[in-house]
């Protein structure tokens, strides 16, 4: 188990009360998290408008939502979301599900926030969009069907790009989502319930096969169809288990009608698949790829029944290449019904796939898949920074004078910046900052010369340098020594911060418009990072800084901000106000306490200052103006 008891959202797209087989892996998990002592929310749409106004109320009312769930398990209906199964087209989500959704994910002290199928539109997608806790996303079984509805490619990157962790219950679905979404997935294998065979056949009894209707309607065609070829002297007996009733398109003859029951799950005389599989021996998967149903052949395989499947990779996956279960060509009714005669006719047959299988029976148990499902928990949350910090310099720090620091800008050592180091210096004084971090692009000339100045106009200067990697963004070090070099990968160049004792500082991390580190590379140097920029005023959409801000919070790393300067006007846009520090050490646990403030700016304004700073004046009247400024801001110098 974790080190401790940890908060989580479990999210499926599907309506609480479909009876689809992955809310009843989700309630399983759920409850045997539960059980070990953590707490877990159940979001999912529903069919009920009593338990949708009713969970929407708890929301709403605020305060513990576990405290009517004495198992630690409590289930929140946020909407009826209906999604067409076997269509490319899928429905939008209702606004009002996805404001439930946001106001939930805002508000609720959640660790983790795990989606399940987080395709867009769904119930799971807008919970990704809008959680602020870690998220792990598990991916079933999508088809290529199902990956050709994200027609928004890239929008859907971004929003996979907030997983901290990415699952996949089959090897086959992890290689499908490689080839649309390259990351890296983990499999981790669905769990079942793990049956001990105990009935005893007589060797002259029919052989029980059983067909669990979860696939699309065209399996159990192709199936009726196999039977249909089927030797009558053959001794079997047929159970189809169904809430979409009997197949009209694939008569049957009169013997075969006699042997071929049709079950509903729901009425008076229906079964459950447990039930169904207890007394089977043969189970059929006969899917051609459109909506396979793997988790169902692991189920099949823990009851110890022998499945016939369509070689689909993912079903040769789970039969083990056929060690433990039997392939016929997908779509190819003939290639079954061989299959069946060999498994009818058999019994020794039945007998050694069916043994094969314990190695498989003995992995499969609901134990194995919560250790598994811990562990990934364990290790996305130990990725978050301790808040605690350094209590012993957090101490020293109480006492001292608080300062307005601006953290990020530039000065004409930069190549797109006009404003001299003594404009910078003047500038900052006259907006009260107390100390400013100068981050040139890819040099620290200006920086040093900003030291050597800094004294006689009382700002304390951070030596930083804003940093081109190779092809990873870029990334600020401060309290650097010496330059280092653009065009390094990410972590070579957090690795050189470091090397000069400084500390990393990620600007803007996911401004779109300017060149970041993707999801993926921050990950990579998480505990690396000492700040994180939060807020920068030259960020052009509001939610980029949002995004940093959810991110920084997550991962409990130090929040910054900056103006991101390149003209003097800019300067003042934002400040933290912190604690006064001395050296790296007492900056990092100053800034852990700081406030960031901001005002109202116009970037419009600041770019366009900067492009006829640097762009649409001439050469001769560039360096005549940076004369005349100069001399006034040596003229006000200790004023």
């Amino acid at each position: 188990m974790s080190a401790s008891p940890l908060s989580i959202a479990q999210v499926t797209p599907h309506a609480w009360e479909s009876g689809h087989a992955l809310n009843a892996l989700v309630d399983r998990t759920s409850r045997e998290l539960a059980a070990r002592g953590h707490r877990v929310l159940v979001i999912a749409p529903s069919t009920s408008t009593a338990q949708v106004r009713a969970s929407r109320a708890s929301i709403r009312a605020g305060g513990d939502l576990w405290a009517e769930a004495p198992d630690g398990v409590r289930v929140l209906a946020v909407g009826e979301v209906v999604l067409p199964a076997a269509t490319a087209r899928r429905a939008a989500l209702p606004i009002d599900v996805a404001r439930t959704v946001e106001e939930l994910l805002t508000s609720a002290p959640l660790d983790l926030c795990h989606v399940h199928e987080p395709f867009a539109p769904s119930l799971s997608s807008a919970a990704l969009r809008h959680s602020r806790a870690l998220n792990v996303g598990t991916f079933h079984q999508p088809t290529e069907r199902v990956v050709s509805t994200q027609v928004a490619r890239k929008l859907v990157d971004l929003v996979f790009g907030r997983l901290d962790a990415r699952l996949a219950s089959f090897q086959a679905t992890a290689d499908l989502l490689n080839r649309h979404f390259p990351a890296a997935y983990e499999v981790l294998t669905p769990g079942a319930d793990v049956a001990e065979r105990t009935d005893a056949r007589s060797p002259d009894a029919p052989v029980r096969i059983a067909f669990v209707d979860d696939e699309e309607r065209g399996a159990l065609r192709l199936f009726l169809r196999a039977l249909r070829r089927l030797d009558p002297a053959l001794r079997f007996e047929v159970t189809v288990l169904s809430d979409r009733g009997a197949s009209s398109s694939t008569p049957l003859r009169a013997d075969l009608r006699e042997r071929v029951r049709h079950v509903e799950r729901s009425g008076p005389d229906g079964m459950d698949e447990a039930t169904l599989l207890a007394g089977a021996e043969v189970c059929v998967f006969a899917s051609d790829g459109a909506d396979p149903a793997p988790a169902g052949v692991l189920r099949a395989i823990a009851a110890g029944v022998v499945p016939l499947c369509s070689s689909l990779a993912v079903y040769e996956e789970v039969t083990g290449e056929g060690e433990h279960g039997l392939l016929f060509a997908t779509a190819e009714p003939q290639t079954c019904a061989e299959q069946l005669t060999r498994l009818i006719a058999d019994p020794a047959l039945r007998e050694r796939l069916r043994a094969a299988g314990d190695p498989v029976r003995e992995q499969l148990g609901w134990g194995r898949m919560t250790d598994a499902l811990e562990d990934v928990y364990a290790r996305t949350v130990a990725r978050r920074h301790d808040p605690a910090g350094d209590p012993v310099v957090r101490a020293r720090l109480k006492d001292r004078p608080l300062i307005d620091v601006d953290l990020h800008m530039h000065t004409d050592h930069s190549g797109d910046c006009a404003t001299p180091v003594e404009v910078l210096l003047a500038t900052a004084r006259e907006q009260g900052l107390g100390a400013i971090a100068v981050t040139d692009h890819n040099e620290v000339s200006g920086a040093f010369d900003a030291q050597a100045k800094a004294a006689e106009y009382g700002i304390k200067i951070i030596i930083g340098e804003e940093v081109k990697t190779a092809s990873q963004g870029e990334v600020i070090g401060l309290f650097l020594t010496e330059k280092i070099p653009r065009g390094l990968t990410l972590q070579e160049t957090v690795a050189e911060i470091k090397r000069q004792g400084g500390l990393v500082y990620v600007p803007h991390p996911f401004d779109r418009m300017h060149s970041v580190p993707d999801y993926e590379h921050l990950l990579a140097i998480i505990d690396d990072i000492d700040a994180i920029e939060i807020y920068n005023p030259r960020v052009a959409i509001g939610s980029f800084n949002e995004e940093a801000e959810r991110f920084a919070a997550k991962y409990r790393i130090i929040a910054g901000a900056g103006s991101d300067s390149h003209v003097a006007q800019g300067l003042g846009s934002v400040r933290i106000r912190m604690p006064d520090f001395d050296g790296p050490s007492e900056f990092k646990e100053a800034l852990a306490l700081a406030e960031i403030q901001t005002k109202p700016s116009s970037l419009l304004y600041v770019q366009a200052l900067k492009f006829l700073e640097t762009k649409a004046t001439p050469a001769g009247a560039r360096k005549a103006r940076k004369a005349r400024r100069v001399a006034r801001a040596e003229k006000t110098k200790g004023s």
